[in-house]
């Protein structure tokens, strides 16, 4: 029985549900559309990578994040310096410029100048105009044997840390870790002091 003076329920639930249901018949139409362009797009590019352009390998963003590499939008001005590449000759041979990019670390460089080489390293160069050879193109048994890259080109590949197994002694299981980190702080603390005070001894001894 309803108690207390409250609103008699009376709740519409006969919505017309059916309008707002998103169906996804199309599914399978879509993969072999997707399939035919990609194709199609293949055959337009060739005989470059169907990837499209090579891009640099970036730490991602935030401190959540950042031990994680992926692709970044294009190498910068002194990586291509670095790996011997005009940054005008770099969009014409498949690779991606990013003048905005700044280098914060040395093995950042470093990557990305060695992933520079290896691919122009293993490039094929045609020429504009069939039979009209111009210097940096390559020669007519490396057009001949040259294939398209299907799928990824040069992926990101994290490496893995090597583990290495020790045997525990007894001279670690009776080593006091924090004894010693509290040790070495304070020498850390006191070593400006130490070295002025052996400085002073120094010149009391000359005298």
């Amino acid at each position: 029985m309803v108690k207390h003076n409250n609103v008699v329920p009376n709740g519409h639930f006969k919505k017309h549900w059916q309008n707002y249901v998103r169906t996804w018949f199309n599914q399978p139409a879509r993969k072999a559309r997707r399939r035919v362009a990609r194709q199609k797009k293949a055959v337009k590019i060739f005989p470059r990578p169907t990837e499209g352009l090579l891009r640099p390998v970036v730490h991602c963003q935030t401190l959540k994040y950042n031990m994680k590499l992926r692709k970044g939008r294009g190498f910068s001005l002194e990586e291509l310096k670095a790996a011997g590449i005009p940054k005008k000759l770099a969009p014409t041979i498949g690779i991606a410029v990013d003048h905005r990019r700044k280098n914060r670390s040395l093995e950042g460089l470093q990557v990305n100048v060695q992933r520079l080489k290896t691919h122009k390293a293993q490039l094929v160069v045609f020429p504009r105009r069939a039979r009209k050879f111009k210097a940096g193109d390559s020669t007519p048994e490396e057009l001949a044997t040259a294939t398209q890259v299907q799928g990824p080109y040069m992926p990101v590949v994290r490496e893995k840390p090597s583990i290495e197994f020790v045997k525990v002694t007894d001279e670690m299981k009776s080593f006091n870790a924090y004894a010693k980190l509290r040790i070495e702080q304070t020498n850390k603390r006191h070593v400006g002091v130490r070295l002025k005070k052996a400085a002073e001894a120094e010149k009391e001894e000359k005298k």
